[in-house]
């Protein structure tokens, strides 16, 4: 036996890495004398195409992907060709009943998998209903084992007929009630003129039915009871489709019901069931609900709010669903469970309904310590106090106060760190409505209420040794669902207030005014952000989420958000009061700000295989100040950012841009963290490799940068936007080892720069300048960073 020690990172159920690791080992090793006689090792399954010229190349391929995926047995897995799991099996020779082979054996190896004639003939069968089903009628397949060596493959041929496509769809009704149901359900069926003959779409058309008859009244409706009758014209290859209700159905399918009563119990337990559902105790709400909910804990306008089945109406499985739906997404009870009671009422059949509702607990507290990971490479840890109230105004209203405080230190910020404290507090109140003096109509068929958010917060950050920034804000604002793929979030009201305090402010920033050395753009830079910084921004925001749908099988999953926020409109209009120092418009002495800012956040991840994601990113934004901060740049909480953990990762957070603008430590620049731009460009693109269950890797490219607006003079010439921006874009690479701990992801990302905005010995492009052995180019050009989730 010859031995041959390979290794390449895999992902394996049972084995992983390890099995890989061993598995060239057994490369020389002789399987065929370890098989019992005339057995023969099954080596896969060859499908050979002999369709008619009607059917398309496209249309063989992926028939002969289905046939291959229905296809038994599978094969034993294998490494290079090599049944390598089968040579485990039979490395240590065989076990005795418990023991290091038996052991081995059951770790490592796997049974080995004969050809069998009967397996053969099994697939014919299931492959010609395939065919069927899929409107290639009178197919046929043939079959037979092929040997060699100690192997055999199972080797088919399919003759492929032509496709029969759909000509007419037909509804037989009558004057019948339920027949009557099936002619309001024809009108949004499946099928069209023309469409390939599938069995899947007959299927999902009965089901479609069933359910639309279900929401007319039709209680103990199925789709078991929906006949479908095919005529076939073998001479043109198309068929015309009949669906029908069957003459047999039982009585009780073939009449609506109505509902007579709806029994709320909220506060409904197993161990107190009695108290709980005691109707004596029950009361009467506007809606006609009766409800038992003795300790009044719960307001009835709440389930006016949720509760879609309502008294006196036909039964309706989509009000049901609704109403199911609503009261799980509510967020106030912990259990659903509902029940219907059929009656009859003289000639009509009724239902009474129960919804039986298990509450959380309505306060709550919690103390949560976590590791924290911002955009600017600021890594840390934080502490926050939440406290909760699930019912905070009998309504199902969250109320949610936290206090947090943490410490973040500049990870990747070469000599010039900072360390930051943030402490803060804030409370959100969030009503399952919308709340608002003039009465909204939204479309009573979403299955999540819409919401009513409104927050107050203040956050004071220390950064260390320099000076205190203050913030306070407080937003009014709804979000609402269309559907599962789109969100909306409204915000007309957002008010943020910033400051720095003088008496906070360091020596250290004085030193950096009066030095000679540092260079009057920075000095310009603290100036503006620490003496000029107090200022209020009124603001309104939506914003447009879209996820693809997650029932998809598509290999691709796109998300998109985009952001459109005007400032300060209002307040122009109400407030024109000059300011003494200068030329701006004030609300109570502090300058307010005015701009237009619009951004767009689009994601893109193709599942190239079970193990591999290659994963991409485009942000574009933009920022108009105009009005009361014309010649100035955004507020600084509103500017972009490029590099960092989550950015740019080749370039340290904020050291490029705007534009030709660099902070970079290969041209010695003093470093000054807050500055950023009016317009920002970025791309990034990652293959993610999953190693097994707790490694992976990546490889990645991050392009991007920020510009002004408008010329402002702060970062010198070549900082404001133009049609030259493609010149100026910063280009980096790297890669990374990431490790899932299931409840949250460590990443470590090693990048060096590609590109430089600035011109670097003439050029921009410092591929050929890589140094990998210096030590001085290693510290200027490869940026490690350590961060908490994916990037993007």
């Amino acid at each position: 036996m010859n031995f041959l020690l390979t290794y390449k990172p895999h992902s394996t159920r049972t084995g992983g890495v390890y099995i890989l690791l061993l598995a060239g080992l057994l490369t020389g090793c002789n399987i065929a004398k370890h098989l019992p006689a005339k057995e023969r090792l099954y080596d896969g399954t060859d499908i050979v195409m002999k369709a008619d010229s009607t059917v398309s190349a496209d249309e063989q391929a992926t028939l002969t992907t289905r046939l291959l995926e229905l296809a038994r047995p599978r094969p034993n897995a294998k490494l290079f060709g090599y049944p390598y799991k089968v040579g485990f099996y039979y490395l240590l020779g065989e076990p005795k009943k418990n023991g290091l082979r038996a052991w081995f054996r059951k770790k490592f190896g796997e049974e080995p998998v004969f050809a069998s004639a009967r397996a053969i003939s099994a697939n014919i069968p299931v492959f010609e209903a395939t065919l069927q089903n899929q409107g290639y009628f009178d197919s046929q397949v043939t079959g037979e084992l092929k040997e060699k060596g100690y192997k055999a493959r199972g080797v088919f041929e399919v003759n492929v007929k032509p496709r029969f496509y759909i000509d007419s769809v037909g509804f037989l009704v009558d004057s019948t009630p339920v027949r009557k149901a099936l002619r309001v359900a024809s009108r949004k069926t499946v099928f069209h003129k023309g469409d390939p003959y599938t069995f899947d779409n007959i299927k999902i058309e009965r089901e479609r039915i069933s359910q639309a008859i279900k929401q007319q009244g039709f209680y103990y409706f199925l789709p078991d009871y929906v006949a479908v009758l095919a005529d076939n014209d073998s001479t043109l290859h198309k068929t015309s489709l009949y669906f029908a209700i069957k003459p047999e159905i039982p009585e009780a399918a073939a009449v609506p019901y109505y509902i007579r009563n709806v029994y709320i119990y909220p506060n409904y337990s197993l161990s107190t069931a009695q108290v709980d559902t005691n109707l004596l105790l029950a009361y009467q709400s506007k809606s006609n609900f009766t409800i038992v909910d003795s300790s009044n804990r719960f307001n009835p306008k709440l389930f006016r709010d949720i509760v879609a089945v309502r008294p006196g109406t036909r039964y309706n499985s989509l009000a049901q669903d609704l109403t199911l739906s609503r009261f799980i997404n509510v967020g106030a009870f912990k259990f659903v469970r509902n029940r219907f009671e059929p009656a009859q009422q003289g000639d009509s059949a009724i239902l009474d309904v129960h919804y039986y509702l298990t509450p959380y607990p309505t306060k709550s507290a919690r103390v949560e310590l976590d590791g924290t990971s911002r955009s600017n490479n600021f890594n840390g840890t934080q502490v926050i106090l939440s406290w909760r109230n699930r019912n905070a105004l009998r309504r199902a209203e969250l109320l949610t106060i936290n206090a947090n405080a943490g410490i973040e230190y500049q990870i990747g910020g070469g000599d010039q760190n900072v360390t930051n404290y943030r402490f803060g507090l804030d409370a959100i109140l969030s009503f399952p409505r919308l709340v608002s003096p003039i009465r909204f109509r939204y479309d009573a068929r979403r299955k999540a209420l819409p919401k009513t958010n409104v927050t107050a917060g203040y956050q004071t950050i220390i950064r260390g040794g320099l000076y205190r920034i203050n913030s306070f804000q407080t937003t009014f604002g709804y979000a609402w669902r269309q559907n599962q793929q789109v969100e909306h979030v409204f915000q007309p009201l957002s008010a943020n207030y910033v400051y720095v305090p003088l008496n906070q402010v360091g020596d250290e920033v004085y030193t950096i005014l009066f030095d000679p050395e540092v260079s009057d753009i920075v000095k310009r830079q603290y100036q503006t952000t620490v003496f000029n910084s107090d200022q209020l921004i009124l603001s309104s925001l939506y914003q447009f989420n879209y996820n693809s749908s997650p029932r998809t099988v598509s290999p691709n999953t796109f998300r998109l958000t985009a952001n459109v926020e005007v400032a300060g409109n209002m307040a122009s209009l109400l407030f024109r009061k000059q300011l003494p120092a200068d030329d701006r418009n004030g609300l109570f002495g502090v300058p307010y700000a005015q701009f237009a800012r619009f951004d767009v956040d689009s994601r893109l991840y193709h599942k190239v295989s079970s193990s591999i994601t290659w994963a991409n990113r485009l942000f574009m934004g933009i920022g108009v100040p105009y009005g009361n901060s014309k010649g100035f740049q955004l507020p600084f909480t509103k500017q972009y950012f490029v590099g960092g953990s989550n950015s740019i990762r080749a370039f340290r957070p904020r050291a490029i841009g705007p534009g030709l603008f660099t902070r970079d430590t290969i041209r010695n620049l003093p470093l000054f963290q807050d500055g950023g731009g009016d317009i920002k460009l970025e791309a990034n693109t990652e293959i993610r490799a999953k190693f097994n269950k707790y490694l992976e890797g990546a490889v990645f490219v991050d392009a991007g940068n920020v510009w002004t607006y408008t010329s402002v003079g702060t970062f010198g010439p070549g900082a404001q936007f133009t049609n030259k921006f493609y010149e100026q874009i910063a280009v980096g690479a790297g890669i990374g080892l990431r490790i899932d701990l299931s409840y949250f992801l460590i990443r470590f990302d090693l990048a060096t720069p590609l590109r430089k905005p600035y011109k670097t010995d003439g050029n921009e492009w410092v591929i050929d300048k890589m140094a990998f052995g210096s030590s001085t180019w290693r510290k200027q050009n490869l940026v490690f960073n350590i961060a908490v989730g994916y990037p993007f």
